[in-house]
């Protein structure tokens, strides 16, 4: 219970006391915050879990933010100034749903600081908006705890520095930050789908949490514009095929190899409503370009779906060019035109230092030349950090030698 709670409440509640004591103060957000919920443990360890939790969590946090002004004001008054005859001021203090909701999604734009490298930003995001612990974020990262303590130390610097404004979000801050946000958000769900990191290849915390981050945003007029729906379509989609994409193992499961029946096709629904909402005006960003993608792989029955897809990827590489969409296209056209066709446009992308390359070659390789195929599969390994993806290749190699050819990447 207290678990699930400080997921869902600790980056609200650090919102809007930071709304209160400004970002530059935001450890002591932080503090308040961290005490409220150890409060929470001890207290219901011996009383019980109360009726309303969050309303309890959110009395605590109050009253432990009246207590800091306090203190801070007898300092500033009859400790630094001597002054016995102040009258002590009126503090302030209240929670309720729009500031609550306002305040997060300030502190989103906070957080998405375009200062701080995609790296730092995704950290944070992590830290401050999903409350995850330095310990959890050094194991998405398959990094060092003290790694992960120094990024962070660097990024919340420039956090402070900023001190960007806690309060309703102006259209000039979202103009200036909406593409670094929705990024920062693109990143960690993409950590999450096909962690290269960590030793699960799945993270559906990270999912589950870039998805609701993102959902927050089309809650709010100046925040729900097509890219921000376009990207939420995205990620419904994929998060769709989540529970089919491991088996009881939790091994990897290739995507022609998935039951389609474990497919969530309410998500698909929501993919489909947000991609419809993302259509409202004539702006067309990676992210619809994606969700495209992504729809048409929620829809094996269409015969020329890998057409539509090539055709998208074509367009997305027109307009932000990456090696991976470079690699999927040809993965696509591979599809449309056979693996024969598609080894030169593999080759001619020269992307030997990476694992992803490797791995397209040892695919379109396996009908012809399965010496030639695992040989690229080794390389693969050998350039992969993600545990579960070495599963994957290694699995190929074992088909290749016993004869039977992989179907999918």
């Amino acid at each position: 219970m207290l678990p699930h709670l400080f997921r869902q409440e600790y980056a609200r509640m650090t919102a809007v006391l930071c709304r209160h004591f400004g970002l530059k103060h935001i450890e002591v957000a932080e503090d308040i915050a961290s005490d409220t919920f150890l409060k929470a443990s001890e207290h219901w360890a011996v009383h019980g879990i109360p009726e309303n939790p969050g309303a309890w969590l959110y009395v605590v946090a109050k009253n432990r933010a009246k207590d800091y002004l306090k203190r801070v004001w007898l300092h500033e008054t009859k400790i630094r100034d001597q002054q016995t005859d102040v009258v002590q001021p009126e503090v302030s203090f209240e929670f309720n749903r729009q500031l609550l909701s306002d305040s997060q999604l300030a502190m989103i734009f906070a957080v998405c600081n375009p200062v701080n490298p995609d790296e730092s930003q995704v950290c944070l995001a992590l830290q401050i908006l999903c409350g995850f612990s330095l310990e959890e974020i050094a194991n998405a990262f398959l990094a060092k705890p003290e790694t992960i303590k120094k990024r962070l130390y660097r990024a919340r610097t420039n956090l402070r520095r900023d001190n960007f404004p806690i309060r309703e979000l102006s259209e000039t801050q979202v103009k200036q930050r909406l593409d670094t946000v929705l990024r920062t958000l693109y990143l960690l769900f993409n950590e999450g789908y096909f962690s290269k990191t960590s030793d699960k290849q799945i993270r559906m915390d990270l999912c589950s949490e870039a998805t609701r981050l993102t959902m927050l945003m089309t809650e709010n007029p100046l925040t729900n514009t097509p890219q921000t729906n376009a990207l939420l379509a995205l990620m419904c989609y994929q998060s769709s095929r989540l529970g089919a994409r491991t088996n009881e193992r939790g091994e990897p499961v290739l995507f022609e190899e998935q039951d389609k029946s474990q497919w969530d096709q309410s998500l698909i629904d929501r993919g489909n409503y947000y991609l419809v909402q993302a259509t409202n005006s004539a702006v067309v960003s990676r992210y619809h370009l994606e969700a495209g993608i992504a729809y048409w792989h929620t829809t094996p029955t269409d015969q020329n779906k890998w057409h539509h897809i090539l055709q998208l990827y074509n367009q997305l590489l027109i307009i932000e060019y990456s090696p991976i969409a470079a690699l999927n296209r040809t993965f696509a056209f591979a599809k449309v035109y056979g693996k024969q066709a598609a080894l030169p446009e593999a080759e001619k992308l020269k992307l030997e230092n990476s694992n992803y390359y490797h791995e397209l070659l040892g695919y379109l390789y396996a009908d012809t030349d399965s010496e030639k195929a695992a040989d690229h599969y080794r390389a693969a390994i050998k350039l992969s950090r993600s545990k579960a993806e070495k599963q994957v290749l290694r699995r190929r190699i074992n088909a290749l030698e016993q004869g039977a050819v992989p179907r999918g990447r």
